[in-house]
């Protein structure tokens, strides 16, 4: 049964966050799937990962080889079942889908008081669904546990 980790981004930008936790996800074995809720802000997050030192394999969905992609950025669930969904800009991400994944992370922007309101939101949807949620948030550079369900 898989995780939901709520990243509270406070000192460092997703730009900078998303790339640590997609290195960490592929060091796994994960396949992720990186899914928004607007395709200019994907496109935007594809161009700033080909900019990241180092390579980090990744892709926009609808290109002919979505499927081989360890890393797929999207707006929609991905056709095929992927270890790891990180969800950007207030992505939903339902209960089963968490269920059947090794981890969810969901990120979001401190500073932007709709996205605090939105990832609130959702952990009251997943925890009251039975799914184990872990709060992370920054803390003078490194990340402190905060909050977890109680499932």
């Amino acid at each position: 049964m898989g995780q939901a980790y709520f990243y509270h981004l406070t000192e460092r930008p997703l730009e900078s966050t998303l790339p640590v936790l997609l290195a960490k996800a592929l060091e796994q074995g994960w396949r992720v799937e990186v899914r928004g809720r607007e395709r200019e802000a994907m496109d935007r997050l594809d161009r700033q990962l080909w900019a990241v030192e180092g390579f980090l394999p990744h892709g926009l969905d609808g290109g002919p080889h979505d499927a081989d992609q360890p890393v797929l950025l999207t707006v929609a669930p991905a056709s095929d079942r992927r270890s790891c969904v990180m969800s950007v800009g207030g992505a939903d991400v339902a209960p089963d889908e968490v269920k059947g994944a090794e981890r969810v992370c969901i990120l979001f922007e401190g500073a932007d008081a709709a996205a605090v309101q939105t990832a609130r939101a959702q952990w009251r949807t997943l925890t009251e669904a039975g799914v184990a949620a872990y709060y992370w948030a920054e803390d003078s550079g490194r990340w402190i546990k905060k909050a977890e369900s109680g499932t």
